[in-house]
């Protein structure tokens, strides 16, 4: 059964944020502590998030349905997702940029493990919409770090709108590397979010070579939105080779595989 289409009232998102950011999962007396409410009120929205197969209730807690798998989690929670395979694709990121370079970085968390990769490289020309990129590696190694302006998203640092685009169209850099949250064989990559689809279509547009950054949990998954213009990239660094039918598709449109070892 697929969620409804019928929006979450005030309440009820409430409720679904805060299951969210523990996680997926969590008790029934933890959501009423922290929305400081009674344990009544929880169960009450509950029921009604689950008649709507949003979440589903278990003894003495809740769950996030498997269908809201479209709606990306916050950012610290997918930070520790898959942590090591991002790692070692940052690693192997790091070995592609030599110092002196210029790229732009988003707000991607394996771009976030990428820039912690890069620490070690010195005088970097970086542009980056991410606050998480921006802090790891401004003030060190002589690198310049270049950041939009404009408000910082809540549940991910980021920035984004015309301001931000206007900015990035600014800058003509050597490498953009980018995020995927979905890759499959017949729409090939897809973000999460409209304004991270547009940021990127744009920084794409001014960088030398793209290239990708995503482990295997993504493919064979499906997200809202189609990253433009996909014949133009050049490289998807993952950790583990993708079924037959994403290799092809990559072959198609002639975007090179690089396995993190």
């Amino acid at each position: 059964m697929l969620p409804s289409t019928t929006k979450p009232n005030h309440r009820e998102q409430e409720i679904l944020d805060e299951i969210r950011l523990a996680g997926g999962s969590c008790r029934v007396g933890y959501l009423a502590e922290r929305l400081g409410v009674s344990d009544e009120t929880v169960r009450r929205n509950i029921k009604a998030l689950q008649a709507r197969a949003l979440v589903r209730k278990v003894h003495g807690g809740v769950l996030l349905n498997a269908g809201m798998s479209l709606t990306e989690q916050p950012f610290q929670t997918r930070m520790r997702e898959n942590a090591e395979a991002k790692r070692k694709i940052a690693a192997t990121l790091a070995d592609l940029i030599a110092d002196g370079d210029s790229l732009f970085l988003d707000i991607g968390t394996t771009t976030a493990y990428a820039a912690q990769a890069l620490r070690s490289k010195k005088h970097l020309y970086v542009v980056t919409n991410s606050l998480s990129v921006a802090s790891t590696l401004a003030t060190i190694n002589s690198n310049r770090v270049f950041f939009p302006g404009g408000e910082l998203r809540a549940h991910d640092g980021g920035a984004f709108g015309a301001q931000a685009i206007d900015f990035i169209r600014r800058f003509n850099v050597q490498h953009a590397v980018l995020s995927a949250g979905a890759i499959s064989a017949d729409s090939g990559f897809m973000l999460h979010d409209l304004c991270e689809a547009d940021l990127s279509r744009t920084v794409a547009e001014r960088a030398q070579s793209r290239i990708i950054l995503a482990d295997s949990s993504k493919f064979g998954q499906r997200a809202p939105v189609t990253l433009a213009n996909q014949n133009a990239l050049d490289i998807l660094i993952s950790d583990a080779p993708p079924p037959q039918a994403i290799a092809k598709m990559l072959e198609r449109r002639e975007i090179a595989l690089v396995l993190a070892s």
